[in-house]
């Protein structure tokens, strides 16, 4: 849930848990209650007074984003709406404070349970580090350069990957906003992604939105050279569903971009056919399976600076077309992340020749990123 959404059901937890003390107050004979006419026995003012403990601490425990706050919530419910029964005709207006409660805990199922999008992708991400290649301790060393063009060997250099371990998988958080056409709002948004690297690569992507104040999960997978990506509005109305070999040749070209931006190290081994244009430009033909894609890679004093391929294909609001566009990636701000440089911040850009032209559609900002991380758990 979001913030302001979040915070409303904090506070309706937490004023109607304090609401139920009148009950273990008049039940427990601590004070006279003038609002509740019907008497409470004592041992029902004990559960009064549970029912006020649970509420109040499903509240804090929700607030604190505690990933069990739905067991509290469980009880809390069950609890509050057994005493607010045995004294409906006083408290049956709490009723509408459990049904909000009620909502929430559908939400957190929705959007948490088995068949949820995070859930899946956290079983994904697990079953593809175990799979991974494994990390041998090899290091990286200048001949393994000697292959690669000048531009793209000093781009790995400065990335700081000479003398440190090859790169079998990443793990990245990120954060930005993103939109559908030159002319839609903005949404903001949180993502991890995992990759891993070897004779069949994947990739794994996880992005939490909100449009118009609402939560939008949407999960890339690319796994055995197929991908697909799913979108859901609240968790439960499924908004897009792409898939087909368009997408596997798109999240292709996604993956190629990876490498060069993110995992500059794996590049030494990767699957391309390089060449060196001029003194400024590269072009590299990656080829996964039975995709082969190419982009054109711009560096401007050592640093990638631009990736641009007319290979990835934008895809319609429901995911079922796909319209060839070039595509472009421009990244800024190099700066260290543990003992690597990479660009901190980037954009997603769609050329269409008409009838907008250049426009942003994705704006991204990378918070954190680690190698060869094992199955450590997911932040998601």
């Amino acid at each position: 849930m979001r913030t302001l959404a979040r915070w409303f059901v904090v506070l309706i937890l937490i004023a109607h848990g304090s609401l139920h003390l009148l009950g273990a107050a008049h039940g427990l004979a601590w004070a006279e209650v003038a609002t509740l006419t019907e008497p409470i026995a004592p041992a029902l003012g004990v559960v009064w007074l549970a029912a006020a403990i649970m509420l109040v601490a499903t509240g804090v425990l929700f607030a604190a984003r505690a990933r069990m706050w739905w067991v509290a919530g469980i009880i809390g419910l069950l609890i509050s709406q057994t005493v607010i029964l045995t004294s409906w005709s006083d408290a049956k207006a709490g009723t509408l404070a459990n049904l909000v409660l009620l909502a929430a805990l559908g939400y957190e199922f929705a959007s948490n349970g088995p068949r949820s999008y995070r859930a899946e992708y956290r079983r994904r991400v697990a079953t593809a580090l175990r799979e991974a290649e494994p990390d041998t301790g090899a290091l990286v060393s200048e001949s393994d350069l000697a292959h690669l063009p000048a531009l793209v060997a000093e781009h790995i250099r400065r990335s700081g990957a000479v003398g440190k371990p090859r790169v079998s998988t990443l793990r990245a958080t990120i954060h930005g906003r993103i939109r559908a056409s030159a002319t839609s709002r903005w949404m903001t948004y949180t993502g991890e992604q995992v990759n891993t690297y070897g004779p069949t690569p994947s990739r794994l992507f996880w992005m939490d939105a909100t449009m118009f104040g609402l939560p939008v999960d949407v999960l890339h997978v690319f796994v055995g050279r197929s991908a697909t990506m799913r979108v859901k509005l609240c968790s439960l109305l499924r908004m897009v569903n792409a898939a087909g070999p368009e997408m596997d040749r798109a999240e292709t070209v996604t993956l190629f971009n990876d490498l060069c931006i993110l995992a500059p190290a794996a590049l030494i081994d990767a699957p391309i056919a390089w060449q060196q244009i001029d003194d400024t430009h590269a072009k590299g033909v990656f080829t996964n399976g039975a995709q082969t894609v190419s982009a054109d890679l711009t560096f401007r004093d050592g640093d990638l600076v631009d990736f641009r391929s007319d290979d990835r294909m934008s895809t319609s609001r429901d995911g079922s077309t796909f319209t060839p566009q070039p595509w472009s990636t421009p990244v800024r701000d190099y700066r260290a992340f543990g003992s690597r440089r990479l660009a901190a911040h980037g954009e997603g850009r769609w050329h269409p020749t008409a009838p907008s032209g250049e426009f942003v559609y994705l704006e991204y900002n990378l918070d954190a990123i680690t190698y060869n991380a094992g199955t450590a758990a997911t932040r998601v």
